[in-house]
């Protein structure tokens, strides 16, 4: 058994050089700490991150060290006996940072792999999704100096261009964590190549989750992609853009309604062969996604087994913000097939197992997802398998990334 001594946080920097939180606890074997990432574009029914804000979390920790000093912690489940302590008082962010860090402890003491706390005969790997090139709120529009007519020794800055949507992402169809990592490897770069030669803006540039920047629209993109002979998908993040009953488009500009953003997104999945599609429309717009996914999944499944095996996958990210209420509110109206998990986002792990058993006991396919201000923490590879997901995002280059998808791999390797 774990017996927790006290527990201690500090604030540390993410990948976008933001502050975060790092939770460290005493143990009768041994110190532990965890990290919690940060999201740039997040859904507004997500769990605040902090209770008040990130010092304030970090003082909450101090003042209830002592209160986990009789608590003996022995298995997954116990995680209970911390949030019942402490889960009123501090954010999603704190709260899976401590128990991150005490699955770690439990792991030690019996002298296994995190996850098989979770599941001892978990099996099958998830295949890897990577963010090829980006757009959105994850991407930084570039400023071209460009000399001033009247004064030459002056210089203007004029706008350039990004994609809309935010992700644009590589899907290799392998059964191996390892050649699909090389796989999205290989293929980045030879993105990179392609876009020297159709974007005349592009400058090697990369954005928060080290995808590529592009000044090309979705469209160009997906014109690219689709050469590439590996399926593809992409994160419209259209929470990000739609205002007053409107998905305001930048690149070209234009205003498109909820019917016309369903028409446009059905006819980019046709027209592109697009297997996997995250937040077509806003997060409260369950209906359209339930239109969606009746139009562009169901129609090729012959019969209601067919359902299990997707051919493509409309996915709930800000829609359902890893929530069990937002989960089964998205089952019932036959909103989607396939769900974004994120721990912090929740903060409980308690309740991603919640979120998981539901999706798996309705045919949604899981997606561990990594966040744009990620930490080297890489706890999540191990939370993946052992909860079975579907899929694993977690970005393709990076060190940050890329130590989640090697430890990912470390575990394909011994259990192989």
């Amino acid at each position: 058994m774990v017996v927790i001594k006290n527990v201690s946080a500090k604030e540390i920097f993410d990948s976008r050089k933001e502050k975060t939180i790092l939770v460290s606890i005493n143990t009768n074997v041994g110190i532990f700490s965890a990290s919690s990432p940060n999201g740039k574009s997040t859904g507004k029914y997500a769990a605040k991150i902090y209770k008040k804000n990130l010092e304030q979390d970090i003082k909450i920790i101090k003042k209830f060290s002592d209160y986990f000093s009789k608590e003996v912690i022995e298995n997954f489940e116990d995680l209970r006996r911390i949030e019942d302590i402490i889960n009123d008082f501090v954010g999603s962010n704190t709260l899976f940072a401590f128990e991150s860090a005490v699955l770690k402890a439990i792991a030690k003491k019996k002298k296994k792999e995190i996850w098989e706390l979770i599941n001892p005969n978990a099996k099958i790997f998830p295949r890897l999704i990577g963010n090829c090139i980006g757009g959105g709120k994850h991407s930084k529009i570039d400023k071209t100096p460009k000399a001033c007519p009247e004064k030459s020794s002056t210089k203007i800055f004029t706008e350039g261009k990004k994609p809309d949507f935010q992700e644009f992402l590589l899907i290799p169809n392998s059964n191996s964590v390892k050649e699909s990592f090389e796989i999205n490897k290989k293929t980045k770069n030879d993105v990179q190549n392609i876009l020297k030669k159709n974007d005349k803006n592009f400058k090697n540039k990369k954005n928060d989750e080290d995808a590529w920047t592009t000044s090309l629209n979705e469209k160009e993109i997906f014109e690219i992609l689709k050469t590439l002979k590996i399926p593809i998908g992409t994160d419209v993040a259209s929470s990000t853009f739609y205002k007053r009953k409107k998905y305001n488009y930048e690149n070209p500009m234009l205003k498109r309604d909820s019917e016309e953003q369903l028409i446009y997104i059905s006819n980019l999945i046709k027209n592109f062969n697009l297997f996997y599609i995250e937040d077509p429309f806003n997060e409260e717009d369950f209906a359209s996604f339930s239109k969606l996914l009746h139009r562009s999944v169901y129609p090729e499944t012959k019969n209601a087994g067919a359902k299990k095996f997707p051919k493509k996958l409309i996915v709930g990210d800000d829609l359902t913000v890893t929530n069990y209420k937002r989960l089964k509110k998205a089952i019932e109206m036959e909103s989607i097939n396939g769900i974004i998990v994120k721990p912090n986002q929740i903060g409980s792990l308690l309740k991603v197992k919640e979120v998981c058993d539901l999706a798996k006991n309705n045919d949604i396919k899981i997606i561990f997802s990594h966040r744009s201000g990620e930490t080297e923490e890489d706890i999540l590879a191990d939370l993946a398998f052992g909860f079975q997901a579907d899929f694993f995002k977690s970005g393709i280059t990076g060190k940050e990334r890329e130590i989640k998808i090697k430890r990912l791999i470390e575990i394909e390797k011994s259990l192989r």
